[in-house]
């Protein structure tokens, strides 16, 4: 089912929990679970609780949380996800980030995807493959929070000023859970190629 949201101060949420049927997002998180050349990144506050792997169009790097990512070049599979999701959320992408989370104690932080290199009013474009796990977005003025359930195979496209107003997280659950693959397609600027 699609569903549209207008958050407070002009962000925006759109969320397809079947943007892919359950087979094929079965299938895509097996071959991304297998194929993927997965990194246990680490900041100045040690190993980040999940594995990582950013693939991007030739000559675009990607930083944050004192790490830069080398853009690996785009699979075969994410190229056609890509494709898809550009279609779907009526933007361009030229990278994407994947996040393992391997079990219910990897997660990450609040954080808002707000990089210099993103542009003014960034549309963040995210798969969910795999265990469905909490999303949590909270306003950084009021404190409110939005909590979703994100299903294998759906689409989640935060637009508009979303980034500025808003940070999100996956928590830790104790609750247990198989992994979960996250894909976050973003669309960089500015960088030469």
């Amino acid at each position: 089912m699609k569903q549209h949201a207008e958050l407070h101060d002009g962000g925006t949420l759109d969320y397809d929990d079947a943007f892919f049927d359950r087979a094929e997002a079965d299938a895509l998180f097996a071959r991304l679970r297998d194929d993927t050349p997965w990194r246990q990144e680490r900041s100045r506050l040690g190993p980040f609780p999940r594995l990582t792997a950013w693939y991007a169009d030739p000559g675009l790097t990607y930083s944050y949380s004192g790490v830069t990512h080398e853009a690996l070049a785009w699979t075969a599979t994410l190229l056609a996800i890509r494709r898809r999701v550009e279609a779907a959320a009526m933007t361009p992408f030229n990278s994407v980030l994947l996040n393992y989370y391997r079990d219910g104690q990897d997660s990450i932080g609040y954080h808002a995807d707000n990089e210099s290199e993103l542009g003014k009013n960034p549309v963040i474009a995210s798969i969910s493959l795999g265990a469905v796990r909490q999303f949590v977005l909270k306003h950084g003025a009021t404190g409110d929070k939005l909590h979703f359930d994100l299903a294998s195979g759906s689409l989640l496209v935060m637009g508009g000023t979303c980034q500025h107003h808003w940070v999100h997280m996956v928590p830790k659950t104790k609750q247990f859970v198989d992994g979960r693959i996250n894909l976050t397609f973003r669309n960089l600027i500015g960088q030469a190629v």
